[in-house]
């Protein structure tokens, strides 16, 4: 398996208690972050941005996604709002981690408690051309449920 360096910056506020990033297991692709302060996040699609008090140096030609933990989400209908969440290479700001809640209780986001898995993804950038047709498909412009259930 392949590493690359991305380096944290713990930024002023964050308990020295709270773990870094970290990956829960050798298989898991995506590594657990946590909340650094106590969030309320109100019931019924309510949305709070919970600070992690951690800034991120993403090499050049990556991208970092925040993506939601399944356990939030089933067990409390909390996720990531706009999952997944995309951190460019060249921001330098606070990450901030944008979750919803589904359900019909506010739910408390304690200090330490994991909120998210980041991932780095390799980006490849896309060249726009106009043309005057496209190749022929057999779906052609069948979308929006054309294959039925």
């Amino acid at each position: 398996m392949r590493e690359i360096e991305v380096k944290f910056k713990v930024l002023e506020g964050r308990a020295t208690s709270l773990p870094m990033p970290s990956y829960a297991t050798d298989g898991s692709a995506g590594m657990d972050i946590v909340a650094s302060v106590r969030t309320m996040i109100p019931p019924f699609s309510g949305r709070t941005a919970v600070r992690t008090h951690l800034a991120v140096e993403i090499p050049e030609g990556y991208e970092m996604q925040i993506r939601s933990r399944s356990g939030l989400a089933v067990n409390h209908g909390v996720a990531v709002l706009n999952s997944p969440a995309t951190i460019d290479s060249d921001y330098r700001g606070e990450l901030m981690v944008i979750l919803t809640n589904h359900g019909d209780a506010a739910y408390e986001v304690r200090s330490g408690d994991r909120i998210a898995q980041l991932l780095l993804a390799e980006v490849i950038r896309m060249k726009p051309t106009v043309v005057e047709s496209l190749s022929s498909t057999g779906r052609a412009g069948g979308g929006l449920g054309h294959t039925g259930r």
